[in-house]
């Protein structure tokens, strides 16, 4: 607006961040109102939602993220696909949308579109990505070394809510006549709960949650990726000499383009590309981190030293504790979505009539999100002394941070991390493209013309997420996603024994198949 009032003329970029930045204030302050600790720190109601709601989980269910840690490895190998091949039962009830004919009905033993792993790779494409860059960096300004052993933890508890809200994904999803796949929270809060006696509470959750996914979509899933992505590739580029300095809506416009042409194809589609994708961008970042930690493999000890002194001392306690809920959290929500439910809308399209299958495959992501890849950046960080303690960092200077660790070792590593930002932001947008148009045919219908209406919106937000101020994007990204939290944990909670009883059904097959 001060450019306007002193008559300059602003570029592009600048006209768009304007318009956008003045829409995100009020719901963001809404839903990180913070909830007094101390005198001096406080922490947001969300993420005290999201860590009980972590902790229960993980108690009520004895432990499954490590009981039945390996039985989750042998379902992604196909160990127990032959559990399958029994004859496909359909379920006794229909659910039919109002208004609607009987097309859409849950088939608890439906084939599904995707395979265990492309179930994964899809819903990893959205989870792995620039928390476990950037967002390491600013945990670590906050609280020093010791922030990444809490890091760890709430990965590690985190496993348990993934695991429930991705069952209660496939038992309730929703098969049109042609085969499509429609599941999430939307899903299981209006089906589910109308089981449970609750169908208005239900309608109610699943139309809020809706909302809050779509505007996910938009924002975290969209616009803070590619603004992440523009930002490292203009800085590796020459920053103000860069070519593309000042010209995000350029970058924006060739990535539009590109998720344009896969997200068209849908769910099969951006499956087929993630499981490409995926684990080459994770495979590339990890060997470029791994080189950093072999160079310097005898500052190994002495960094896990710090992380494990650095986590109990107070001024840890006080800046890595809450400091990661508060900052490394709300990345991590990014990162893993655990207590969310954006990813079990990915995994409900998984091929098996066992709901419990995929929950168990889909608690595999906070640990590779976050136990393993987080760590592996925060050990990088720590070794090439690129962390200053108390020194909050912006997530411009999160990226380029992590940049420079790479760099210490190898000169051209700045540029492999560019490619496979590049790449986590791509793998991002297409995957959440496909949440938010779950989101959006659960209100709207699922006709061709309203699928190309949210299609097109999605990425005209890619040119408007390049081109806006990191501040902006980055605040309207996170108070919608978590959001989202609010109706989901309502919905585990309440739905929590079907999961239970799901989960005892597939574990009696497979003792019975050994």
């Amino acid at each position: 607006m001060i450019l306007l009032i002193q008559g300059a003329n602003p570029s592009i970029d600048e006209i768009i961040n304007e318009r956008f930045a003045k829409a995100t204030g009020w719901f963001y302050d809404a839903i990180f109102a913070q909830i007094p600790i101390t005198e001096d720190v406080g922490i947001p109601w969300v993420l005290i939602i999201l860590i009980l709601g972590a902790s229960y989980f993980t108690t009520y269910f004895r432990f499954i993220n490590f009981q039945h840690f390996l039985t989750a490895i042998k379902v992604v190998r196909g160990d127990y696909d032959n559990l399958e091949d029994s004859p496909v039962k359909v379920a006794s009830n229909i659910h039919q949308s109002e208004g609607d004919a009987v097309d859409t009905i849950r088939v608890e033993g439906y084939e599904g579109e995707v395979s265990h792993f492309q179930a994964l790779t899809a819903a990893l494409s959205a989870t792995v990505g620039l928390g476990n860059i950037a967002g390491v960096a600013i945990a670590l300004s906050i609280g020093g070394a010791g922030a990444t052993f809490w890091m760890i933890i709430i990965g590690l508890i985190g496993m348990a809510s993934k695991f429930v809200e991705c069952t209660l994904g496939v038992k309730y999803r929703e098969i049109d006549e042609s085969g499509t796949v429609f599941g999430g929270p939307m899903y299981y809060l209006k089906n589910g709960l109308n089981e449970k006696g609750f169908k208005k509470l239900g309608k109610l959750l699943a139309a809020v949650f809706a909302v809050m996914c779509i505007g996910g979509s938009f924002g975290g899933g969209n616009m803070f990726q590619i603004n992440q992505a523009f930002k490292l590739f203009e800085y590796v580029t020459g920053a103000e000499s860069s070519f593309i300095y000042g010209k995000g809506w350029l970058f924006g416009l060739i990535m539009a383009i590109l998720v344009g042409v896969v997200i068209i194809g849908g769910i099969k589609k951006i499956a087929k590309v993630t499981d490409k994708i995926v684990p080459v961008m994770v495979v590339v970042y990890v060997l470029a981190v791994l080189t950093i930690l072999v160079i310097n493999y005898d500052q190994i000890p002495t960094a896990f030293q710090s992380i494990l002194n650095g986590a109990f001392s107070p001024p840890s306690v006080a800046g890595g504790f809450i400091g990661v809920m508060i900052q490394g959290f709300k990345r991590a929500a990014f990162s893993n979505e655990a207590g969310i439910g954006s990813s079990s809308i990915a995994h409900s399209a998984v091929k098996t009539k066992y709901p419990a299958s995929e929950g168990l495959v889909a608690l595999l992501e906070p640990f590779i999100d976050t136990v393993v890849v987080c760590t592996m950046t925060a050990l990088a960080l720590i070794i090439t002394g690129q962390i200053t303690i108390g020194n909050e960092v912006s997530w411009e200077e999160g990226a380029i941070l992590t940049s420079k660790a790479l760099e210490s070792g190898i000169s051209w590593f700045p540029y492999l991390l560019s490619i496979a930002v590049i790449l986590f932001a791509f793998s991002s947008m297409i995957s959440w493209s496909y949440y938010g148009y779950q989101a959006w045919s659960f209100l709207f219908g699922r006709k061709k013309r309203t699928e190309y209406v949210y299609k097109s919106i999605f990425c005209l937000f890619v040119i408007v997420g390049a081109a806006s101020s990191l501040t902006a994007v980055t605040d309207f990204s996170d108070a919608m996603i978590f959001a989202m939290l609010v109706p989901n944990m309502i919905g585990l909670f309440l739905l929590r024994k079907k999961v239970g009883t799901e989960l005892k059904k597939y574990l009696d097959r497979i003792r019975l198949l050994k």
